[in-house]
């Protein structure tokens, strides 16, 4: 778990942490991101707070989802602005 800043929205800091583990290589090209149900365990969060986080993470390109298979990140993320 992390220790979460009390002037941000939980959402935005998980989805910060998706975001550098997927620019670091912990989730390569075509990997499964970890579920809503995962996100909820490994950072004690509400179900609705993972949506957003998967939410966020698709709108931006990052990840996208297969139905009844799960989230993978993209093949090419989009370039840091």
């Amino acid at each position: 778990m992390i220790e979460f800043a009390p002037d941000q929205p939980r959402w935005r800091q998980v989805a910060e942490v998706m975001r550098a583990r997927i620019a670091d290589g912990t989730y390569p090209p075509r990997t499964r991101v970890p579920s809503v149900l995962q996100l909820q365990a490994e950072f004690g969060i509400a179900a609705a707070t993972g949506q957003k986080v998967h939410r966020a993470l698709r709108t931006e390109g990052l990840i996208y989802t297969e139905p009844g298979l799960g989230s993978f990140v993209s093949d090419q993320p989009p370039p840091a602005p």
